[in-house]
């Protein structure tokens, strides 16, 4: 039997890279994004995740046409840059509310069917359902100007170590992906805020424009996509991975260096003057 899985932002970026993976693999791929297209071979709904209601309406649809869901991976989102004090606190509540909230929403609509899954049988136990949720290194490492994406994605961080916990005796696994930089259209639909650049010195401007360049640089989605089939195939897999040295070398470093040295190279490396 065929795997059944759910990808949030499945249309575009890191969501239509794992989607494809997925499918290639040969998993039963449901698509959710506000916006429809995508690929041919995916069935993609039309789900806002922000919409409780919606996204319960939609798992619950997906549950009664193929009688269960094995896999979720939750990668929408969207990305504001610009100083905190000029940021539009509804901008920033809007952000959260689809980059957090959205995966909050999806994955309380997919475990009771997970959870029904459970075998009931001790001994070597089948899996009853895997989560994998798309964070970022920007969560651990905090980005001057792209405070409220760092704050949605340090949000899931701590929310899927929980969720890891609560569910582990049903057999359902929690994942957490942190990628660096990749090459998506994320960058170029990034809400930039230019408020108060003249204040800061242009800074906020500045960098911004290296973050993106370095974006535009970064790993291929396909890539990525890839990496996620892996993970999602992956037995007793742990609670965070992040994809290339570079990054986990970044990871390592936030760990075990103080904070405030750390927080200092962030701002060297991000903040240009």
């Amino acid at each position: 039997m065929n795997q059944v899985a759910i990808v949030t932002g499945g249309t575009s970026g890191i969501g239509l890279a794992a989607a494809k993976a997925l499918q290639r693999a040969g998993y039963v791929v449901y698509t959710f994004s506000r916006r429809g297209g995508g690929d041919d071979q995916i069935r993609n709904l039309s789900v806002d995740v922000t919409n409780e209601d919606f996204v319960a309406g939609a798992v619950s649809r997906i549950r009664e046409q193929e009688g269960r869901i094995d896999l979720v991976v939750n990668c929408a989102g969207f990305g504001i840059s610009g100083a905190i004090e000029f940021t539009n606190t509804a901008d920033a509540k809007r952000l959260m509310d689809t980059d957090f909230f959205g995966t909050v929403n999806v994955n309380k609509a997919v475990i009771p069917i997970m959870r029904a899954q459970t075998p009931a049988k001790a001994g070597k136990v089948r899996e009853a359902g895997r989560i994998i949720n798309i964070s970022s290194v920007a969560g651990p490492a905090a980005i001057p100007f792209q405070a409220f994406y760092s704050s949605a994605k340090a949000a899931i961080d701590a929310y899927s170590a929980a969720l890891a916990n609560e569910l582990k005796p049903f057999h359902i696994t929690v994942t957490t992906i942190r990628p660096g930089d990749v090459q998506t259209g994320f960058t170029g639909a990034r809400e930039k805020k230019h408020e108060g650049n003249d204040i800061y010195g242009g800074r906020i401007d500045k960098s911004v424009a290296k973050m993106e360049k370095d974006e535009k640089n970064g790993m291929s989605p396909d890539v990525l996509g890839r990496y996620i089939l892996k993970i999602a195939r992956t037995p007793n897999p742990k609670p965070f991975y992040t994809p290339g040295f570079v990054y986990k070398a970044c990871i390592f470093l936030i760990r075990h260096l103080p904070c405030r040295l750390v927080n200092d190279l962030i701002g060297m490396l991000y903040v240009v003057k």
